[in-house]
């Protein structure tokens, strides 16, 4: 039954299998059955490479079985189209497509497979290309907001620097009219004198003015720092909202990039591995001697071609044949009198029944 279905994979004309020995029933069974694991192996290959795109199991696997059956249909219809003759420069032009197409669909199927036998090293690739992203986006994002934070700072400063300076020449203004009153500097005359007087009246001016600079700036700081907290809340939403897109970057084609970044020897070998398995059943039947079936198969299809031929000859001459008694018989009749005033005779009807007709319709018309 195994054996049965493995033909049947290969392509090969089952009835005239049967007539053949078991050895080149075993040989056709052993293509069929290379056929059928490469499509296997294809379908394996498909479903994981459709997982990382979909992320759901049910439609990668229905998908990646429609991808393995394909391969497999092709697969089994090149293989049957090839037709041993004898001569190995014509066989190797027949199967040159065939490689091309070997090579191609061996990279298709190792590609998926590579990703998963390496998952381990390109998710540590991975990580470490997102953590640079991460990195970069931060600085990016940074660069939006630092420009504003770092003004309104500057802003803080130089307000918070003003009341300082109010508050040093307050505080000068302070020490000079205690000098004053002590007469340790100025008229050096203890006591509250006019010019106490004066020197406190400037003190207290001038203080009074600081009390209005630290209410007016002490407002206009709060304001610059609720205005920092924000742009700052808005730094982090913004990191936070972007990181979710950071953390998916894992899709086939940042994993097949990281693959690239790792050894290629491993992975040649990987792919010189599918390449042979996707050759073996073409290499197998060219490298095969010409068998019982071959000859079996090549008697069949030129007793087809004989028969057609001749079928084809026989209808031309049946054509050639009935044209010359055509010809003969209508030369023959040309000159019958019977004929001809039959002929006159319905021409004459056929000419009146179209004057009365164009009669009706020209009475009509008026």
């Amino acid at each position: 039954m195994l054996k049965q279905f493995f033909i049947i994979c290969s392509g090969a004309d089952t009835d005239i299998l049967e007539a053949c020995s078991k050895g080149e029933q075993n040989k056709y069974a052993g293509i069929g059955a290379t056929v059928f694991f490469t499509a296997l192996m294809a379908a394996i290959a498909g479903s994981y490479a459709l997982y990382t795109v979909f992320d759901n199991l049910f439609t990668s696997i229905f998908f990646g079985c429609i991808w393995g059956l394909l391969i497999f249909n092709l697969d089994r219809y090149i293989v049957s189209t090839i037709k041993k003759t004898g001569n190995i420069i014509d066989e190797l032009i027949q199967a040159s497509p065939r490689i091309v197409l070997a090579v191609i669909i061996a990279i298709v199927i190792s590609k998926p497979l590579e990703l998963k036998i390496f998952e381990k090293e390109i998710n540590q690739v991975l990580l470490e290309e997102k953590n640079n992203l991460t990195l970069n986006n931060k600085t990016q994002i940074a660069e939006q907001y630092s420009p504003s934070i770092n003004e309104l700072k500057n802003n803080i400063t130089s307000l918070q620097q003003q009341i300082d300076a109010k508050e040093a020449e307050v505080n000068q203004l302070y020490d000079t009219y205690i000098a004053e009153a002590e007469g340790t500097a100025g008229t050096k005359i203890t006591g509250k004198g006019p010019v106490y007087k004066e020197k406190r009246e400037k003190h207290d001016a001038l203080l009074a003015e600081l009390q209005g600079l630290k209410t007016e700036n002490k407002s206009k700081i709060n304001a610059a720092e609720s205005e920092i907290v924000k742009l700052q809340s808005d730094y982090e939403s913004q990191i936070t909202n972007t990181q979710p897109i950071i953390n998916s970057f894992d899709g086939l084609m940042a994993r097949v990039n990281a693959l690239g970044k790792l050894p290629w020897l491993p992975s040649l070998f990987i792919f010189l591995l599918f390449l042979a398995i996707e050759t073996s059943p073409i290499l197998a039947k060219l490298l095969s001697p010409k068998g019982a079936y071959d000859l079996k198969l090549e008697d069949q299809e030129d007793m087809l071609k004989t028969n057609v031929a001749q079928n084809k000859t026989q209808r031309a001459l049946m054509l050639k044949t009935d044209n010359t008694i055509n010809d003969r018989i209508y030369t023959d009749i040309e000159q019958e009198e019977d004929l001809y005033a039959y002929k006159r005779k319905i021409a004459k009807e056929l000419m009146q029944i179209q004057a009365d007709a164009f009669f009706k319709n020209q009475k009509k018309v008026l």
